[in-house]
């Protein structure tokens, strides 16, 4: 049994604006030293899915670099390892839109075609977990089912279920019915995680029926027709998953890492199922004497002069004397001038920070920069 894999870099961008408008979700950064889709890739490595596709649209230049050969991920390989598509140059062609999973599907049929895996895992990147795809589509070939919908059983109030999609099955996991963006859904539910299993046969089948009835949504086209006649099924996944919904959400997530050991193991240091990320030498960070470093996450190559408390910082991170940083995050290469003072604030690359300013932004609504920017 051979299990493809194949990742959706775009999807989702909308849901954080401000950290999307010069690059994909995918390659938005996470917990100091990792990108979104690092999480999909590597579920996908550790479940020995060794062919991997990588669907792009725009702002994929920081993701190309990112991914480079797949080297990294033990997917730099002659038979199989990882591809990268852009729909963007097929549909110049095709007149063919794919704004949606399957809109961009539907550019690919040629190389859904050709592929001669048994399954398919299709998978977003906004979903941060780690989990074994191999009990899963074992589960799924066990079942015999057309279609199996990962799920997670939450509690979800409306604004919440909003953002999301919802399914509900009968006693043996069949899916009954599903709700995409439902606007009057409250209480607990079973939410998609926008990740799925089908044999690679079948995702042909949606593709053309898709072509033919210019279908673009797998949710609405194609589950909630064909649910009465097909096999779809749920599998529901404890432990943590997060799907990224807004800059709230995201900072959350982050800060999250810092005040729960028992979630950074889980994410991190899972028994056989590391993490991987692309591998940079660095020196290491360097605390200067009178620094003070309290419950933070540092990349190496950083330079720290001040105090940081309850941070994330990403590589090259430069925190000027007197310099006081709390509950932010700042990616590669920040500098922070001398007696700056930041709480609250989400800084993305090369931006600099004049000494003495005092930056502030709360929880929920993050103090945020944009790349390059001088202040």
């Amino acid at each position: 049994m051979s299990v493809a894999g194949i990742i959706f870099s775009n999807i989702h961008d909308e849901n954080i604006s401000e950290l999307t408008r010069i690059r994909s979700i995918a390659s938005v950064p996470f917990g100091c030293r990792y990108r979104l889709i690092d999480f999909a890739l590597s579920n996908m490595v550790n479940s020995n899915i060794s062919n991997i596709n990588v669907i792009t649209n725009t702002n994929y230049n920081s993701l190309i670099d990112h991914l480079g050969s797949g080297k990294d991920w033990d997917l730099s390989r002659r038979s199989g390892g990882l591809k990268i598509f852009s729909p963007n140059r097929l549909a110049q062609k095709t007149n063919i839109g794919y704004e949606t999973r399957l809109g961009a599907l539907r550019t690919l049929s040629a190389v859904i075609e050709s592929m001669t895996d048994d399954y398919v895992v299709i998978s977003d990147c906004d979903v941060i977990c780690n989990i074994d795809f191999g009990k899963i589509v074992s589960e799924h070939e066990k079942s015999g089912a057309d279609m199996t919908l990962i799920v997670k059983k939450i509690t979800v109030d409306r604004e919440t279920a909003q953002r999301n999609s919802f399914v509900r099955s009968d006693e043996d996991g069949r899916i009954t019915d599903i709700l995409v963006h439902p606007t009057d859904f409250s209480g607990t539910g079973d939410m998609i995680l926008n990740m799925i299993v089908m044999s690679r046969r079948y995702l042909y089948d949606i593709v053309c029926d898709a072509q033919v009835h210019n279908y673009t949504s797998i949710s609405v086209d194609i589950i909630a027709r064909y649910m009465k006649v097909k096999n779809y099924r749920i599998y529901r996944c404890d432990g943590h998953f997060a799907c990224i919904s807004s800059l709230e959400h995201y900072f959350a997530e982050n800060m999250a890492l810092l005040s729960d050991k028992k979630l950074y193991s889980e994410l991190f240091e899972a028994e056989n199922r590391p993490i991987y990320t692309k591998v940079r030498n660095s020196a290491p960070t360097y605390y200067a004497k009178g620094s003070c470093v309290k419950n933070s996450l540092c990349a190496d190559g950083c330079v720290i002069e001040g105090e940081v408390e309850n941070c994330i910082l990403f590589r090259g991170v430069k925190i000027g004397k007197g310099a006081k940083v709390k509950n932010s995050i700042l990616f590669q290469d920040v500098y922070v001038g001398n007696g700056a003072q930041l709480n609250c604030v989400i800084a993305d690359k090369n931006v600099g920070i004049r000494d003495g300013r005092v930056l502030s932004g709360c929880e929920t609504l993050p103090y945020y920069i944009e790349k390059g920017k001088m202040i």
